[in-house]
């Protein structure tokens, strides 16, 4: 039996679920406040931010007047940085002994090669890590052997046996260093990125799936709540724990008939990365489950102008688990080079991290995306994109070799 679905909202409850961040959640807030600032400036609409009641999650309300409707939104972040901080917690040498376990799952399972038939931008910002980890390590190892060199010119056995023991030191110093700007190299936030899937072979750590447990349980309290549609936005990795999540809420049966609309937007998924790995049996079973169900909508959107994601890749499709009866998701691109002006593409082309929050953001030269419509407008999800058609250039043939969905 069909659900009912609202067309029309004007309270909505959003649920943002970020990717591997480290950060406090109120980056997310102050970067809906500015970008739904701009986008509103642009497009001639009202937006307005204010702080959230007091609840479990971070959060904001959001009052806006799009298309003459006044609209409601209550934004809740569900956190898990605090499980990211702790598995980034590792020392110099552990970080590089987490590279090489990496770099061999990927490559002894075949994930890496099946992955580079997608698209090769992700494949480079994994890659990207471990050739500045290695190139930081013999930088470091460079400057040891210069000052043991210099020690052994200029003294002898006693000044080779000083200049080891001060290389030494400055080689500890420098990767250190490298260490504390990470911020800007990324390399080790990369690396502990990717290493955290790869660790189990594509299956949850045990921390997430207590979390991931715990978003359930807010998101299906929501659905009890005087709104017209419950909203779930996973940006990047946290496109595929908001797959699991709602894939075991609709198994649950706490998705109501007749209830508010339940809609799943996935931005910059990179599902793939975790879905080709062998043990990634619990993933693999949710995509094919939520692929069919009809309690929900489920809208993925990526643009090929993102390095970091699987652009246009039907993340259903590409990891083998397509069933027959498939609806979802549906699959389009947010066009950045087209929704961008020439000159603001310029400025963020190669600014590769950033480009990956670009759906978070506003577009100069706005198209049928518009990140803050869906989430403080005056129409669902599926209302919005009902007529649209996926992209003609999405890749959706099966491209992983495992494809169980069974442990």
């Amino acid at each position: 039996m069909s659900r009912s679905h609202p067309e029309s909202v004007t309270r909505r409850r959003v649920f943002y679920i970020p990717g591997y961040d480290p950060i406090h959640p109120r980056r997310y807030r102050e970067l809906y406040r500015k970008e739904g600032a701009a986008q509103a400036a642009i497009s001639g609409y009202q937006i307005t931010l204010s702080p959230g009641p007091s609840q479990p999650h971070y959060g904001w309300q959001v009052d806006a007047v799009i298309d003459a409707h006044d609209v409601h939104a209550d934004v809740d972040v569900l956190v898990w940085s605090d499980i990211v901080r702790d598995s980034m917690r590792t020392s110099i040498p552990a970080t590089y002994a987490q590279m090489m376990q990496t770099a061999w799952t990927y490559i002894t399972t075949g994930a890496l090669r099946r992955l580079m038939r997608l698209r090769k931008g992700p494949v480079i910002a994994a890659l990207y890590p471990v050739g500045m980890l290695l190139l930081q390590l013999a930088l470091a190892l460079t400057l040891w052997s210069v000052i043991w060199r210099v020690g052994a010119a200029l003294f002898g056995v006693p000044g080779a046996v000083l200049g080891a023991g001060i290389g030494a030191v400055a080689f500890v110093l420098l990767l250190r260093w490298f260490k504390s700007m990470d911020g800007k190299f990324f390399a080790y936030y990369l690396m502990h990125d990717y290493a955290y899937s790869a660790a189990s072979y594509g299956a949850n750590p045990l921390p997430l799936e207590d979390r991931m447990r715990l978003f359930q349980d807010s998101i299906a309290d929501a659905f009890s709540a005087d709104v017209d549609e419950v909203l779930v936005v996973g940006h990047s990795s946290g496109a595929h724990l908001a797959v699991s999540i709602l894939a075991d809420l609709i198994r649950a049966g706490r998705v109501p008939m007749g209830g508010p609309a339940l809609s799943f937007l996935s931005l910059g998924q990179v599902v793939p990365m975790v879905s080709f790995l062998p043990k990634a049996h619990r993933l693999r079973a949710d995509l094919q489950y939520l692929s069919a169900r009809e309690e929900l909508t489920w809208i993925d959107v990526t643009a090929p102008g993102d390095g970091c994601a699987f652009a246009l890749c039907d993340p259903v499709a590409v990891s083998g688990v397509a069933p027959h009866n498939k609806r979802w998701p549906l699959v389009f691109s947010a066009q950045f080079t087209k929704s961008l002006s020439p000159e603001r593409w310029a400025e963020l082309r190669w600014r590769f991290f950033r480009l990956h929050f670009q759906y978070l953001c506003a577009f100069d030269r706005p198209l049928d995306y518009d990140y803050f419509q869906i989430t403080a407008g005056p129409l669902t999800l599926g209302a919005r994109y009902g007529d649209r058609p996926p992209s003609k250039s999405r890749i959706d043939v099966a491209v992983s070799k495992y494809t169980s969905v069974a442990a």
